[in-house]
């Protein structure tokens, strides 16, 4: 099977290389603020996974400028997706965000949006919202799963039902939006079965993207504590490449795989360590994956 990258996906679509830069809506999440849990998922950090965003206090075409600046050394282009990452970018006032996703939509820097959020965030104010932006550019909806494994989830600390991803995807279907699931390799306590079992439900749940994340341990979290009593292992490089693989062998052969690995800060990282060397990590994947003629 041959893998669809998201730079070719991106090269498709745009006809040119573009760069995701990440901005703040503000947004917090259902999961810290009571209306379905306190502490967030045990693995997410106080910024809501959006540690390289920009100040929630700027404008959103300050955030623009601010993070083109940012990348400036190692991207030359002219064009830019805006990534709302932080936290759940479709929880609050849909008046107040969809202004802000206009604000970031119309800028000429901007070809296209990508939105974060849970999928018991998702409803038909918000897809009617989503449904507006997307004709005038690209929007992708990126949807936190992680696993379809009920034990995991109550770990976790997730709080939502793997039904409540179904109607998302369902709902989302009905506009003209990129939707790509999120899930995470390497969760406590699951097996590699359980891993591929969760790659292969998002394969066959009608979305057309896929990012792979590294469980990374990060300061000041659950997980973070959970480790450092014993609680669990992370994994290794060669296991998370293996993984990898046999998740890649289960998706379809035209879903993109938008990402491949990640990594946290490196203020925050507890462990893997190994993951930190991003250019090393990165070129393992590429030779034993990308290159690999059994995925030519």
């Amino acid at each position: 099977m041959k893998i669809y990258t998201a730079n070719q996906y991106m090269r498709d679509v745009f006809s040119e290389k573009v760069y995701k830069i990440s901005l703040n809506a503000g947004c917090t999440c259902p999961n810290r603020d009571g209306t379905r849990g306190y502490a967030g998922c045990i693995f997410c950090s106080e910024s809501g996974s959006g540690d390289f965003s920009q100040k929630r206090n700027l404008s959103i075409t300050e955030q623009i400028e601010k993070a083109k600046e940012r990348v400036n050394g190692k991207f030359k282009g002219d064009h830019y997706i805006g990534y709302f990452q932080s936290f759940t970018n479709t929880y609050g006032d849909i008046d107040v965000l969809r202004a802000k996703f206009m604000e970031a939509i119309e800028n000429d820097s901007i070809c296209g949006l990508s939105i974060a959020t849970r999928p018991d965030c998702i409803n038909e104010r918000v897809v009617a919202a989503l449904d507006e932006l997307c004709r005038i550019k690209p929007v992708w909806v990126e949807l936190g799963l992680q696993t379809i494994h009920e034990d995991t989830v109550r770990l976790i600390n997730r709080c939502y039902e793997l039904s409540e991803y179904d109607a998302a995807v369902s709902l989302l279907k009905t506009i003209d939006v990129h939707i790509i699931t999120h899930m995470i390799i390497g969760l406590p306590y699951e097996t590699k079965e359980d891993m591929v079992a969760t790659a292969e439900y998002i394969g066959n749940s009608g979305v057309q993207g896929i990012k792979f994340q590294l469980l990374h341990v990060l300061k000041n979290t659950a997980l973070c504590e959970m480790y450092e009593k014993g609680d669990f292992e992370v994994l290794t490089l060669d296991q998370y490449i293996d993984i990898l693989r046999a998740c890649i062998e289960v998706i379809p052969t035209g879903m993109v795989v938008h990402r491949l690995t990640g990594d946290g800060p490196k203020s925050l990282l507890v462990a893997p360590l190994w993951s930190g060397d991003k250019k090393k990590v990165l070129n393992e994947i590429n030779r034993r994956v990308l290159n690999d003629s059994h995925f030519q």
